[in-house]
Order: structure tokens, then sequence, then C-alpha cells
């Protein structure tokens, strides 16, 4: 039988190019065969409807690829689409690499920075594990990171994550003083309000060519799905607090679901005295995504700064 194709143009890196081996996965966790079922061409899939389905597949990804013995959220929680999430992990990758005479950096050396990084704490685990940077995730909601920190134990892997207190902010609050990195990442809520979210919701449950079970049934909640002014206003208020930590970091990045919210972003930075702004699309099937970069270094300075590379680690 054959195994789900991603249709995917996926980075060359990224482990799930051939589609999930849904064979191989539920012999490496047995708990996910229950729920592969053949579709009317043959096809071994599961039902992407089932929220438990779903969650299951990703415990067997991370377990099978990427040595997360323990995954587990609450089922409110947004249940995040590997190969997408770890595509981000891979062209972040050579945007460092850019900067390092085309060798990609690997080592905890490489301090990089998952703004909301929810109770899944997908990204850091995701590049710890390929790339064995040294991750720190920030998060608002308490919940949140006490799951993050409970999943990061379990596995036995150095990610800090960090508390964020004051929800207005998103580097305040989170970079100390004295603290540098080298890239930061995030995922930001792009509904503007919770009913744009269940729009959202309802879309997909049609694509799939079911009835809605509830509005939000594909996972998310506020501050994963949606907030004030949606993910133009989040992205415009994180360059501008970059700002504020323009000689601490060399690299702020953010995805942007929607590509007419790149003219506004561009407009905004403009505003700062940014050096460099980069836009690198993600092709993943028929859907391309997309992130922005910026940095307040120029690229020599990025090569001197990332010659640190290559220095031995401090135990």
């Amino acid at each position: 039988m054959k195994s789900t194709p991603l249709k995917s143009k996926l980075h060359p890196r990224n482990r799930h190019n051939e589609g999930y081996d849904l064979d191989y996965l539920s012999i490496q966790v047995p708990t996910l065969k229950p729920y592969i079922v053949l579709t009317p061409n043959g096809t071994k899939s599961i039902d992407f409807s089932d929220n438990k389905a779903v969650k299951t597949l990703n415990q067997a990804l991370l377990q099978a690829y990427y040595n997360v013995d323990f995954w587990d959220i609450p089922e409110h929680n947004l249940c995040p689409p590997i190969p997408g999430r770890v595509d981000y992990i891979h062209y972040l990758a050579d945007l460092l690499a850019n900067d390092n005479q085309g060798v990609i950096p690997q080592g905890r050396q490489v301090k990089v920075l998952d703004i909301g990084t929810g109770a899944n704490i997908i990204y850091p685990l995701l590049a710890s594990h390929e790339y064995n940077w040294s991750v720190t995730g920030s998060d608002i909601n308490p919940s949140a990171v006490k799951l993050a920190k409970q999943i990061v134990q379990f596995n036995n892997r150095k990610i800090t994550v960090k508390l964020q207190k004051q929800s207005q902010h998103i580097f305040q609050g989170v970079i100390n003083a004295k603290e540098l990195f080298h890239i930061t990442l995030c995922n930001p809520p792009f509904h503007a309000s919770e009913q744009q979210a269940a729009q959202s919701s309802e879309r997909k449950w049609k694509n799939l060519g079911k009835a809605p079970k509830s509005a939000l049934n594909f996972g998310g909640q506020h501050n994963e799905l949606w907030c004030e002014g949606g993910e133009a206003q989040f992205i415009c208020t994180m360059i501008d607090e970059s700002a504020l930590f323009a000689e601490q970091c060399m690299w702020f990045t953010s995805l942007v679901s929607k590509k007419e919210n790149l003219a506004t972003l561009q407009a905004q930075l403009k505003t700062h005295p940014v050096a460099e702004v980069k836009i690198i699309e993600m092709a993943q099937g028929q859907k391309v995504s997309r992130f922005i970069a910026w940095s307040y270094f120029d690229q020599q300075t990025r090569q001197e700064i990332s010659k640190q590379f290559t220095q031995p680690e401090i135990s």
C-alpha cells in the first residue's frame, strides 16, 4: 500500500519530503495504527478531521524522527503540522549560513529565540534536534509555559522556557540586558478576532468535505490564533521593539501568512535603521508561505559575528 504523499516542495533537508511513511511510523509508534485508514484510491492516510488522529501522528513523527519520546498537549491547544514547522527551521539555518561562508552553523554556540512558543514548544524541539542549537522559547500564557517546561524536562532537552509577564511586549521582559541571540523566530497569531479564526476553521472543514464539529476543532486558542490587529499589528509591534535590541540580535524573523501584509511590514521597517530586509518564500504543496527577516547589522558585521560559530563550545 502507498503511504500518504505531502505533494510538497519542502526544503531539501526536510525529513518529510517523501510524505508520511505510515507503515514505518506505525511500527515505531503502534498507537498510530488504529488511526490509519484507506482512501478511495488505496492510499494509506489518517482522518485529518480527527484531533486525536492528528495529535497521534505528530507524536509518531516526533518520536520516530526527532527523538521526542513524550509530547502531549490539551485538545484546545494548537496542534502544529510538523513538516511545515521544520521547514522554517531549515530556512533559518540557510539564512545563518549566508553570513557564515555558506556553512550552516551547528551547536549550542548558536542562540535562538522563539517568540510565542506555545504549549507544544515545537520549534525549540525541532531546532535543538536538527542543529543542536541553544533555543529559548517565550510565551505570555502561564499554562502553556508550564506544559512546555514539562515536555522539555521529560525529553531531557537543553531548552529554556520563559514566561513573558508583560503581555503588551514581545522582546522586552524576555531578552536580558547582556543576552545575545543570533536569530529569532515567530509564528504570530494571524487573525484579528475569534470570529475570524472560527471562519477560517469552517473553511478548513468545507475543504475536507465535512460539516464543522465545532468552530475551532482544529485546535488553537486566543494568543495562538488571534490578537488585536492580527498578524500585521503583531509583527509591527515586534519590529518597533526590535530596535531596542538592535545590537543584541543578528537577525529578527517572523512568519507572514498573508502576503498582502508585506507592504505594511516593509514600510514599518523603513522607520528604523535596519541594514537589510529579506523576504524568504517556502513552498509547501499548493500553499506558498514566507517569512520576513531583518537585521540592524550589515553583512560584513554579521560575518564577523558569525566567526564565533567556529569557536569551541564552553561547557
